[in-house]
């Protein structure tokens, strides 16, 4: 196990990792111990009572957080003829078919967001074995298999992101960077637990929401206290 430095120690020790703190509180130690010489990312992690081995305990969805992300998404579509000039006109990154195809089978995966139009999908499955570990495959369900690629590039683009969970019953995602305000990161904490919240699954027992933490990307865990979270 790689040791700790002292300004992670120092970090470490600067939060009782096991105190409950109320949202607007552990955001504000997020950002005042995001000390890092980078613009840290805000993450959630969730746990959840469900167990994704089921079929009717799985939580996949997508919501748009309303102060953004603060990252710069890269979106590949395949479209041909007038949606292919709509999805550039969105302002998609690469737009294409069987040579955007040919691109992605040679290793050129310089993208965050893959979307196409419906007609498009023979040509997209031959991709499942690239784009499926790395969570890239278009589906109907999230929004990216449409005839609406427009519409689609500047959900990508403007703060729309997709979570699964894992097989632990966790689900991870993004809130934003540590230079965005208490305010836009405590909406963006709300849209994303909301949306967990509505996507509940029928299997799921007992408990739904167990426990929720915040972190930046170098800073300690906080852990929330998921009484004081109203949506759940």
């Amino acid at each position: 196990m790689a040791k700790l430095t002292k300004k992670a120690k120092a970090l470490a020790a600067a939060v009782d990792r096991e105190k409950l703190h109320g949202v607007d509180e552990a955001l504000g130690l997020i950002k005042t111990h995001a000390t890092a010489k980078f613009d840290e990312s805000v993450e959630i992690a969730i746990n959840l009572g469900v167990d994704p081995r089921h079929a009717d305990q799985m939580v996949r969805g997508v919501v748009t957080l309303p102060a953004g992300t603060g990252k710069d998404v890269r979106v590949a579509v395949f479209a041909r003829g007038d949606k292919a000039e709509a999805a550039t006109a969105a302002g998609a990154d690469v737009v294409g078919a069987e040579d955007l195809l040919e691109s992605i089978q040679a290793g050129n995966i310089d993208f965050q967001r893959v979307i196409a139009t419906p007609d498009m999908m023979g040509l997209v499955g031959r991709l499942g074995k690239v784009l499926g570990p790395k969570g890239l495959m278009p589906n109907p369900k999230l929004g990216t298999v449409t005839p609406n690629v427009a519409e689609a590039v500047k959900a990508a683009k403007g703060g729309q992101i997709e979570f699964r969970v894992e097989k632990a019953g966790i689900i991870h995602a993004g809130l934003g960077k540590a230079s965005f305000s208490a305010e836009d990161l405590r909406k963006n904490f709300d849209a994303f637990v909301d949306a967990i919240v509505k996507a509940k699954p029928s299997g799921s027992k007992g408990k739904y929401v167990r426990k929720i933490a915040l972190s930046s990307s170098m800073g300690p865990g906080v852990k929330v206290d998921v009484a004081e979270v109203a949506s759940v």
